[in-house]
């Protein structure tokens, strides 16, 4: 084929390409709607919607002419790096279509929306048994799916399912840095809570912090991180969460009157995930390879400023008065030491999205373990609470009352997210190195945190992480960005600096 065909080849796939984005950003503020907005009445006409947009972007990239488009385009030698990487990126966003049939994509499209329309009810009456028949069907189609991806790249059915969600990982890399944390964590885990015992007493800070002055502090801190409120908002879900697209991003958190902590973390932490959506390559948003790269590189960018850059004692030592003005706190309660204390307790909890940075690792391990074994078809739905509260038990030392609190916590399962989990402490992990390198980078990005000031941070992780969109592997990004492979030192590093020698 000539040159000039096969570079035609490359342009109408990118038009096709740019045809499919629109539909994947349409889908994506559906999502956000149907867990903000939506009626509950809405749930069945919301859930047709979304599953007619995934047949029809299902169909737009595996109509038979892709293939071929794919196959002469790669024989074109003018592309550029980008327009490479872009192509290899196609053909990778091609190959996890074609391996799913479209009926399938269907059927797990309305078992989806249902079946996280039933967990919302579920879990508010704490009412497992209604949740896990259709936990169940959600499963079996999502091992299905798995079965048809695996006979596609040779993979295990959990590899195919993580590929999704982290191009390239494995679970034999994944087995490796949690054997490695597994290796410390714990007793690391230990010797904090006793080095905390013996410290300053924490003292109690007293609600009720009204809602609508945690939201106002929660936009002034987006504001000051760097959101742009002309590309996107604030709601609020059941479960924090980051969606919508690059132009126009929907993030939410929730709120408790009786502490306002949690919420101003997960404000930040959704930022993160924002901010990287906005700092994708502009010129290629609507191309593959304009695309976040993977939850890996996705949650280090959340982390990295909820759990890094957010807990420097200078930052807290900034929003200290903050926090105080904005609920009218008085005391030594609301010292910015003793707010340090609250924002760095470690104590094993039963809530995920609660838990310090120091045991959250341990919940993502738990998570890894059970969804495997759901997969390989070892565990039901029946079996997951007694599952869920063994390993909690084994973990972490606790065990929850209820299912509410125990395996019904999450999204991620009744809305099909299998192969996700374990990008969280990945995310950790690889956050870790970003601040280390960024604090190498700028001499004063601590001191400039201290004034308020994330310009120098998020400029470091504008040009190594945003700016090379889906250019780059997961583990590339992080190695040319730090300067080595991702691993668990940084930070081991990182919780022994913060916790034991303070």
């Amino acid at each position: 084929m000539s040159e000039r065909n096969s570079t035609a080849a490359y342009e109408v796939l990118q038009e096709r390409f740019e045809r499919l984005s629109a539909l994947y950003g349409a889908q994506a503020v559906l999502h956000w709607d149907r867990a903000t907005m939506m009626p509950e009445g809405g749930a069945g006409a919301r859930a047709e919607q979304q599953a007619v947009i995934s047949l029809i972007a299902h169909e737009t990239l595996t109509a038979p002419e892709v293939a071929e488009l794919l196959a002469a385009a790669h024989e074109a030698d003018g592309l550029d790096e980008w327009s490479r990487a872009n192509l290899a990126e196609m053909a990778r966003v091609h190959a996890h279509a074609t391996a799913t049939p479209s009926s399938l994509v269907t059927r797990l499209s309305r078992q989806k929306s249902h079946t996280e329309m039933v967990w919302r009810k579920a879990r508010a009456a704490n009412d497992y048994a209604s949740l896990a028949p259709e936990l169940d069907k959600l499963i079996a189609l999502v091992r299905e799916q798995a079965a048809a991806k695996a006979d596609a790249f040779g993979l295990s059915h959990y590899d195919a399912l993580l590929d999704g969600y982290d191009p390239g990982r494995r679970s034999a890399d994944i087995d490796v840095l949690f054997a490695g944390l597994e290796s410390f964590l714990p007793g690391l885990l230990q010797e904090v809570m006793e080095h905390q015992a013996a410290g300053p007493e924490r003292l109690p800070i007293e609600g009720p912090f009204p809602v609508a002055q945690q939201e106002k502090l929660g936009r002034e801190v987006m504001d000051l991180i760097g959101f742009d409120f002309a590309h996107g908002r604030l709601d609020v879900s059941l479960h924090p969460f980051s969606g919508g697209v690059p132009d126009d991003s929907r993030i939410t958190t929730r709120y408790d009157e009786a502490d306002f902590t949690e919420s101003l973390m997960a404000v930040i932490h959704e930022t993160g995930h924002s901010l990287y959506e906005r700092g994708l390559p502009a010129e290629w948003r609507s191309q593959p390879v304009g695309r976040s790269r993977g939850m890996t590189v996705h949650e280090s960018q959340s982390l990295l400023f909820e759990m890094q850059a957010a807990r420097t004692e200078g930052f807290i030592r900034f929003l200290a008065p903050r926090l105080k003005a904005a609920f009218g706190g008085e005391g030594p309660a609301w010292a910015p030491e003793n707010i340090l204390r609250h924002y760095r307790k470690v104590a094993p909890g039963f809530i995920r999205v609660q838990a310090d940075e120091v045991s959250y690792p341990l919940h993502v391990m738990l998570r890894y373990r059970l969804e495997r074994a759901m997969i390989a078809g070892e565990l039901t739905a029946a079996g997951l609470p007694a599952a869920w509260n063994e390993g909690m038990e084994s973990l972490l030392g606790i065990r929850p009352a209820d299912d509410a609190a125990g395996c019904m916590q999450d999204i991620h399962w009744p809305s099909g997210s299998f192969g996700y989990f374990p990008t969280y402490t990945l995310g950790a992990l690889a956050a870790a190195q970003l601040f280390e390198a960024a604090k190498r980078d700028h001499d004063g990005l601590e001191a400039a945190l201290a004034e308020g000031d994330f310009q120098p941070l998020l400029g470091f992780v504008r040009t190594h992480v945003h700016g090379k969109g889906a250019s780059r592997t997961p583990d590339e990004i992080v190695s040319e960005a730090t300067g080595r492979p991702l691993g668990t030192a940084a930070f081991k590093a990182h919780i022994e600096a913060r916790y034991l020698n303070n």
